[in-house]
């Protein structure tokens, strides 16, 4: 290896410089206040559980996306989280055991072997919540509102949500009673977003006239509020539980729109990732510029079961390092240059730092200045011993 090489890293691994960094940091803590103020605890997952554990349950889908590793002094593998959600899950069924609803956040590294192809990235840093113990759709209103809230902090401008449900294909599958081979040739299908692949496969699997038009009509109902309309007559025949659904979709539309009236829906009833992992709605939210969603989330209830205690959840998660792009941190901050001696100055330092001031005091011989560590100000002498002033090169910034 070369030195040229030394500074390389994996695919997909990155560093965070200042003053992104800070960034991040500000809005991980803005967005952990937030949480707090809904009542939701912060919990910390380990980096490293058992992969019997880390990929039961909600986990199973990540089992390509985890680094493996052998726990040397039990000799069982282990595993790198690449997702927080199973763990806290874990947490909630396990070693919690609360009684009634639950709600838990956090902020969490995470570790993936291939990059997410919705969020991005082999290293994220992931935050969310997880609400815990309640199935209706008072629940779910409420983490599609702390979304769209913790968007808004971090600085995103035009939001459009994609909102769909997981329980209308489930429906129509348990209704044209298909085989497990037959259900998965048609999900296929609808992966492809193709009405020609689709077409054929419901030619081939479901034996029903009037299911088999429904299946159809899945790839075609995406769009805007109206969507749900027209929905209603498509599936006008179809078990109760398909328009259970529908009345979810709209009830939750209208109770985000009262709050968020700005946010553009999407609605799209064949978008079926996350099948094996969401039970109800489900929801992506993104924002002109970024083609990844920023944040995701939905229903996946009886996360539990498989820790012994089968719970109804709801929850979402962001990517902080892609949150913070949002509005980046200027790279001129507001601290104090102060210079490497004088009389009095150390006291002056200790009380502006105490006042939660940023203070950067020379070194004797150094060569960089003010800007380059993001000082606006300095302290100069005074007659009453050292003052704050603007930096000539900044103005007054009083």
């Amino acid at each position: 290896m070369t030195i040229a090489d030394r500074w390389l890293l994996p695919d997909g691994m990155d560093e965070v410089l200042p003053p992104q960094a800070s960034r991040m940091e500000e809005l991980r803590r803005a967005l952990l206040d937030l949480y707090h103020g809904w009542g939701y605890d912060q919990v910390m997952p380990p980096p490293v559980e058992f992969l019997d554990s880390l990929l039961t349950g909600t986990g199973t889908e990540l089992d390509l996306q985890t680094f493996k590793l052998t726990d040397q002094m039990t000799g069982r593998m282990m595993g790198a989280s690449a997702d927080v959600t199973p763990q806290v899950a874990r947490m909630d069924a396990h070693s919690l055991k609360r009684q009634g609803p639950v709600r838990l956040c956090y902020c969490a590294n995470v570790l993936r072997a291939k990059a997410d192809q919705y969020q991005g990235g082999r290293s994220p840093v992931q935050v969310g919540l997880e609400l815990f113990g309640h199935a209706g759709l008072e629940a779910d209103l409420e983490v599609l509102r702390l979304a769209l809230t913790s968007l808004s902090v971090a600085g995103a401008g035009e939001v459009h949500l994609a909102l769909g449900h997981i329980g209308i294909y489930r429906s129509l599958v348990e209704a044209a009673e298909l085989s497990l081979e037959q259900e998965r040739a048609v999900f296929k299908a609808l992966e492809l977003k193709s009405p020609g692949a689709l077409s054929s496969r419901v030619d081939e699997c479901v034996t029903d006239p009037a299911l088999a038009e429904m299946f159809r009509a899945l790839v075609t109902l995406h769009g805007g509020p109206e969507v749900l309309d027209e929905a209603r007559e498509v599936f006008a025949e179809a078990p109760q539980a398909v328009g259970a659904a529908l009345d979810q979709l709209r009830a939750l539309h209208r109770g985000v729109m009262a709050e968020h009236p700005e946010v553009e829906f999407y609605f799209d009833l064949a978008e079926l990732r996350g099948y094996q992992y969401h039970t109800g709605m489900m929801f992506s939210a993104y924002v002109p510029g970024y083609g990844q969603a920023l944040a995701k989330g939905g229903r996946y209830d009886d996360t539990g079961r498989a820790f012994g205690r089968a719970r109804p959840a709801t929850g979402f998660s962001l990517e902080l390092k892609l949150l913070a792009t949002l509005t980046p941190r200027e790279s001129r901050g507001n601290g104090i240059w102060a210079p490497a001696e004088g009389e009095g100055l150390a006291e002056a330092v200790k009380e502006l730092r105490q006042r939660g001031e940023r203070v950067v005091q020379a070194l004797p011989g150094q060569r960089t200045g003010p800007e380059q560590h993001y000082c606006q100000r300095h302290l100069v002498p005074a007659d009453d011993g050292w003052r704050v002033e603007a930096l000539p090169a900044f103005g007054d910034l009083t």
